[in-house]
């Protein structure tokens, strides 16, 4: 009788093991790419560059993606070209009418409205709720105004105008101050707000974005005499505030130091374009880390990888640069639509 009993339990437990156990790990391998990509004027200013923006997309195989630059030029919805296009590939995304960011979905959006409304050019943010399999993530992309744009002010140029400036600029009260002039900080705090709310729903939040600011973890003072930091150590006002409130920058992540894996975004050298149109301060070196992949931690999702997506190179004092870095890039296998390079990260949901 015991030996019956032990051989029915061991069953019991084979079964577990096999069927129970294996579809649990099967659902904890789900994985969900994320990609931060400015698509400079919807790939306009490149010949050829709105199929480029396809091409990556498809490339990359991306499921939610954060786009900056969307202007529905003819007052055509860039949401629904995609949509058809990327279906006429063979390919089902989701997407709706926004403007100057937009969201790029493999999953159905169940809501999506615009959180910080464009107004005066100063920037956007478009929030989506993105049903994923049943688990549900608040998306956010972030186009911040890119006025008042401090980071050029150590490298003696106006961030209005980037008109020259007489001298430098390295106290940080001052830099601060004329940051803080611009709609990002508004731009953040809602987010921030909302996400907190949402993560109270049980949502997952993620937020993708074009700054046109840097990061408090990449003007360190580590970095303070390099990429014309000119000795600057900076609470850059954003990113803080988004640590403040436990969201985590991915790639930082990753590659938290910044010396090694500067990771820079911002001014990517496109071999097709003007240098003039990459170059907005000729005599400085002013490649930063403006494109960003935030998440608020939890235990329904796991940061596996993030990486740089686009030209190995930058424009640095009005030349085209190769990259001696260690950042992880993923150069284009063909035409580059944007002067941005992109970042993706790679998550697991559990």
């Amino acid at each position: 009788m015991r030996r019956a009993n032990f051989t029915f339990y061991r069953t019991i437990l084979l079964f577990l093991l096999v069927f129970g156990f294996g579809c649990s790990q099967s659902k904890q391998a789900k994985e969900l790419k994320v990609l931060q990509f400015n698509i400079w004027q919807e790939g306009t200013v490149v010949e050829n560059g709105y199929p480029a923006i396809l091409d990556e997309v498809i490339r990359l195989n991306a499921d939610l993606i954060a786009l900056s630059e969307v202007r529905n030029y003819g007052d055509i919805s860039l949401a629904g070209r995609l949509v058809k296009d990327l279906k006429e590939r063979g390919y089902t995304f989701y997407s709706q009418r926004s403007q100057d960011t937009g969201v790029l979905s493999r999953y159905p959006i169940v809501k999506q409205e615009a959180l910080f409304p464009v107004k005066n050019d100063q920037g956007s943010v478009t929030k989506a709720i993105i049903d994923v399999d049943g688990t549900e993530i608040v998306f956010y992309s972030a186009h911040l105004d890119y006025r008042h744009c401090s980071l050029y002010l150590p490298r003696g140029y106006d961030g209005s105008t980037w008109e020259k400036l007489d001298a430098i600029v390295t106290d940080t009260a001052v830099i601060a101050e004329y940051n803080l002039k611009s709609m990002r900080d508004e731009a953040i705090r809602a987010v921030i707000e909302d996400a907190e709310k949402e993560q109270r729903n049980g949502r997952l939040a993620i937020l993708g974005g074009d700054f046109n600011e840097p990061s408090h973890l990449d003007w360190t003072e580590a970095t303070k005499d390099l990429f014309d930091h000119q000795g600057v150590v900076m609470e850059w006002h954003n990113t803080k505030a988004l640590e403040r409130a436990g969201f985590k920058d991915a790639y930082r992540e990753m590659y938290p130091n910044p010396v090694t894996h500067p990771g820079f975004t911002f001014p990517a050298d496109n071999p097709l374009v003007d240098i003039r149109k990459l170059a907005w301060s000729p005599d400085a070196d002013d490649r930063d880390r403006i494109d960003f992949i935030f998440y608020k931690p939890d235990p329904k999702i796991t940061l596996k990888s993030a990486t740089i997506v686009g030209p190995e190179g930058s424009i640095e004092r009005n030349q085209r640069v190769p990259e001696r870095t260690e950042d992880p890039i993923v150069a284009p296998q063909g035409i580059w639509p944007t002067d941005h390079k992109a970042v993706l990260a790679t998550f697991e949901l559990n």
